[in-house]
C-alpha cells in the first residue's frame, strides 16, 4: 500500500487486481483461504465480508504483486509492483 495506514480494498480494486494478475475468483479464494462465495459476493457488492476476510483477500493479492492505491485526488486504483513475483497459481 502507499500510505502507512492500512485500509480495506474496494470491490472494484479486487476485480481490477484479479484482472492484472489474470486469475479467477476461485484462484483468489484458494490463495486467500476464503470461500468462493465470499469473493463473489464482495466483488458484486452483494454483501460486505468480515474484516478478517477482507484482510486475507488483500494480503493474498499483495503477496502476488499488486499494490493498492488509496482514494485520493485521482481516485483509488491498483498497479503491479515491478519487482514482485506472483505467488498465486496462474492456471486453473
Amino acid at each position: 500500500m502507499i500510505s502507512g495506514k492500512r485500509r480495506h480494498i474496494s470491490p472494484g480494486q479486487c476485480r481490477a487486481a484479479r484482472g492484472l494478475l489474470n486469475i479467477s475468483q476461485r484462484q483468489l479464494a484458494e490463495a486467500a483461504e476464503v470461500s468462493l462465495s465470499a469473493i463473489q459476493d464482495f466483488e458484486t457488492e452483494a454483501r460486505q465480508p468480515r474484516a478478517a476476510t477482507l484482510r486475507a483477500i488483500q494480503a493474498a493479492l499483495e503477496a502476488a504483486g499488486v499494490e493498492f492505491i488509496p482514494l485520493n485526488g485521482g481516485g483509488e486504483g491498483v498497479r503491479r509492483q515491478v519487482s514482485q513475483t506472483s505467488t498465486l497459481p496462474l492456471t486453473e
